[in-house]
């Protein structure tokens, strides 16, 4: 039998991706007590991060996790969550979520695309494949832009950023959530890892903390903090609030369901291009187009679930273009309190899918594929999220119906974003964490009544002189409106 273990602190937050580790470390900078717990490990360093056999270590269910529909989600459960596998792009939120739903993350956007220095890459540095790509949509009539990205090129010892990108980056060009779990451990954070967070903690509609199981059946934890936020993802967190007892959680979901359209170029093909260096976005139709490709090995496994003669495109690997299409899914399915996944197409999001795929096919043959070469791959889930909406299970401080406890990462979305994630959600933690914080800020005290001079003119006077009673000034407040 494992030991019971018992901490405290004045914050929890549940997941170290991009939601977890940023509202961990602005709450530790602004001297809180913090405790973060990752149900993964930190493979920074290791000799297989970034190769095919660490995707097996590292990603839950060894990045063959399906939804009951066959759908395949790729999610990375270690120290900065999926940001060690994400192409490294950035893309502010849509303006809906402002407008539509009055969350207002502009001024965060701003200061993190600052911090990070968050940029498209250099056109000589995109490879020949992917300028085909974009001087042909041009071609067609459609603009596609640079991608501003989390790569800082002058990190990459040297800098080598090709498909393999999606296996975690080996050179330290692309930034990861694992550096702000390292700047909230620098400023006072407790990181914990290996932990499995199983409920909340909540007594008479209060959050109070959480319990966790350690890793190896080593025991239990229980984590007492007033406040607590869950950032375990858009399948992680729906899953602890129906076992806190909150059963709407998972209801419907969004997948920003993804598919590769791909083809044989008569010249070199992608697999060296750094991954979604160039987009197109398409919000009247509802989709995302961008530059990319599987790595070597994953190509010819994920194509296997498209019937058993795909694999034998991996032949022509090296002379392979591909575009990947990224839909605005409706919200459907939903993921039950044992983790099963549930998430079917609507009508909608086959027209949106069958209209961005005729787009794609034309835009690889005019770059030089040969038009019985293109083929569309097999559907994938790449952002689970829109479990547990803004506006249904969420106020636009992202604090569920429970006092005390909070949701900051994918599952808060109220829509799909068909686009990058990763800016939207270091942002609306950013927010959060102003939000609390500010509630936290000790009240002035009342200023210690003064004997005042004589004076000349009393009430009696100013009144006679004016017609007016003179009124005592207002007291100033020390709270100030949350900056949204």
């Amino acid at each position: 039998m494992g030991t019971y273990l018992r901490k405290q602190a004045d914050y929890v937050v549940v997941g170290s991706g991009p939601g977890g580790a940023t509202a961990a470390r602005q709450l530790a900078l602004g001297g809180k007590k913090v405790i973060l717990l990752e149900r993964g490990k930190d493979h920074r360093g290791k000799w297989y991060y970034g190769t095919h056999l660490g995707c097996l270590i590292y990603c839950d269910k060894m990045g063959m996790q399906m939804t009951e529909e066959g759908l395949q989600i790729v999610r990375g459960i270690m120290t900065g969550g999926s940001t060690n596998l994400f192409c490294g792009c950035a893309s502010p939120p849509p303006a809906w979520l402002k407008n539509k739903y009055k969350v207002n993350v502009d001024s965060f956007v701003k200061q993190t695309i600052g911090e990070l220095n968050i940029a498209p890459l250099a056109r000589p540095l995109w490879g020949r494949a992917t300028q085909r790509v974009q001087e042909a949509a041009g071609e067609l009539g459609y603009e596609w832009e640079p991608q501003p990205k989390f790569t800082n090129v002058s990190r990459g010892e040297p800098f080598d950023c090709g498909a393999s990108c999606m296996l975690g980056c080996r050179c330290g060009a692309k930034w990861t959530a694992n550096e702000y779990v390292d700047e909230a451990v620098q400023a006072g954070c407790e990181l914990l890892t290996g932990m499995t967070v199983k409920e909340v903690l909540v007594s008479n509609g209060k959050a109070e903390g959480v319990v966790a199981a350690v890793a190896g059946g080593k025991g239990v934890l229980r984590v007492e903090a007033p406040t607590v936020i869950l950032a375990a993802g858009g399948i992680g967190s729906p899953v602890i609030l129906q076992h806190s007892g909150l059963s709407e959680a998972g209801r419907g979901m969004t997948m920003d369901t993804t598919v590769m359209v791909c083809g044989e170029s008569r010249n070199e093909g992608m697999h060296l291009d750094p991954p979604m260096a160039v987009s197109y976005c398409d919000d009247k139709n509802g989709y995302m187009l961008s530059t990319l490709i599987d790595p070597w090995l994953l190509y010819p496994l994920i194509h296997t679930l498209r019937g058993p003669r795909n694999p034998l495109r991996f032949l022509r690997y090296g002379r392979t273009m591909g575009i990947m299409i990224k839909l605005k899914d409706e919200i459907s399915g939903g993921v039950n309190m044992e983790g099963k996944i549930s998430k079917t197409l609507t009508e909608q999001d086959r027209w949106r899918l069958n209209h961005a795929s005729n787009l794609a096919r034309k835009i690889l043959i005019r770059a030089g594929c040969k038009p019985d070469s293109v083929f569309v791959g097999p559907l994938r889930g790449t952002h689970p999220s829109g479990t547990v909406r803004i506006g249904d299970l969420l106020s636009t401080q992202l604090e569920t119906p429970f006092k005390g406890l909070f949701v900051s990462d994918a599952s808060c979305f109220p829509e799909a974003l068909d686009r990058p994630t990763v800016l939207t959600l270091i942002a609306l933690s950013k927010r959060l964490a102003k939000h609390l914080l500010s509630k936290d800020k000790p009240k002035a005290k009342p200023r210690a009544k003064t004997k005042s001079a004589p004076r000349k003119t009393t009430a009696k006077t100013k009144k006679k002189a004016t017609g007016k009673t003179e009124q005592p000034a207002a007291a100033p407040s020390d709270s100030s409106p949350v900056e949204d």
